[in-house]
């Protein structure tokens, strides 16, 4: 199974996301760490990055997940998926059909208010994401429907809790 945690920047989806890969005794991976450092230089820049920009990105993404399915992982995977167009991309193939049958994809949707993230990016340390590009984030993001969603304001530990309930795992 991949569970795809995702949200804005700052809204905790590489905390939470390896608070549960551990919990679960699972494989984490940062979909940050698949951005090229042409994007990574953008971003500390303050400069939003362009679809031309994310489309590698997102096709690395996934051969990334269609690799750990076919290979039965399970993988906590954390990824801004902003748009239901980019979290479409991650689990359909270039035919458009399901990159995996079933239930072995799920959505955790980080949801928070703009002056909670706002303040975390402020405290935050050696981070590439400027605060900056909070704006074009939170413009940029489509709420997913018929998901997992957790409040960000919340103590991680109880948000792991609340999405391993939700999950039944």
């Amino acid at each position: 199974m991949i569970i795809l945690v995702m949200g804005v920047s700052g809204s905790g989806k590489t905390t939470i996301g390896k608070l549960l890969a551990d919990s679960l005794d699972w494989e984490f991976s940062d979909a940050d760490a698949f951005h090229s450092p042409e994007n990574v230089d953008k971003m500390r820049r303050g400069i939003p990055l362009s679809e031309a920009d994310r489309m590698p990105w997102l096709q690395d993404l996934q051969t990334a997940i269609k690799h750990w399915l076919q290979e039965n992982k399970n993988v906590v995977l954390a990824c801004s998926a902003l748009k239901d167009s980019y979290r479409q991309f991650l689990v359909l193939d270039s035919d458009g059909f399901a990159i995996a049958k079933g239930e072995r994809i799920k959505l955790v949707y980080l949801k928070g208010s703009y002056e909670l993230i706002q303040m975390r990016l402020q405290e935050r340390q050696n981070h590439y994401m400027s605060e900056k590009l909070l704006n074009s984030q939170f413009d940029t993001l489509e709420e997913p429907l018929n998901t997992i969603s957790m409040d960000v304001a919340q103590p991680p530990q109880l948000i792991v809790q609340n999405i391993r309930t939700a999950l039944g795992i």
